[in-house]
């Protein structure tokens, strides 16, 4: 296995341990330790791009874990954000949707000896949802160590949950970019 394939593996392995953060309210700077958690996981998502790329280390196998690792760092982020109150569901939910109909694409092109590789727009959703991430991250960790005042949370709360909107929007755009890029692969499901 190849360094960039070992950093998208990185990355899922840091997931479980940024959701126990995020749920162990009982952690002192839990929030905090979340978001530098998820900044190291985001750059191995950076990292392992540029290093494949520039060392010619480009892989079917990557062009397939490298997304499947956002998808799980970035719904599971998601999903704790919804069960602390800081993330509408429906939000959640159109992700969800959007990232299991994309998965079985892939699935399907693969079963046929095709890879779908993410394209400008998939990669734009994922740094969209990223940024959001981080956003809501930094918020929470400002409110818990007493830099934000209790009353100016909700308005950054809900400006987090615009950021998490917007990547909901390129995330439904870039999904309907792949089912018509791949309408071949749709075609051998019939």
């Amino acid at each position: 296995m190849n360094l960039p394939n070992k950093l998208s593996l990185a990355r899922m392995v840091m997931v479980p341990f940024i959701v126990a953060f995020l749920l162990l309210p009982q952690v002192w700077g839990h929030y905090l330790w979340a978001l530098l958690l998820f900044l190291v996981a985001s750059y191995t998502d950076h990292l392992d791009g540029k290093i494949a790329r520039s060392c010619g280390m480009i892989t079917s196998f990557g062009k397939f874990l490298d997304p499947l690792a956002d998808k799980v760092l970035i719904l599971s982020v998601f999903i704790c954000f919804v069960k602390l109150d800081l993330c509408n569901i429906w939000l959640v939910l159109i992700l969800l949707f959007r990232e299991f109909a994309i998965t079985f694409l892939r699935l399907v092109a693969v079963e046929s000896g095709k890879v779908i590789a993410a394209n400008k727009w998939g990669k734009s959703k994922t740094v969209s949802q990223i940024v959001a991430a981080i956003c809501v991250l930094l918020f929470q960790t400002l409110g818990e160590f007493g830099v934000v005042s209790a009353a100016a949370m909700p308005a950054l709360n809900l400006f987090g949950n615009l950021l998490i909107g917007i990547s909901c929007v390129l995330a439904v755009i870039s999904g309907i970019v792949y089912i018509v890029q791949n309408r071949h692969v749709i075609n051998q499901i019939r």
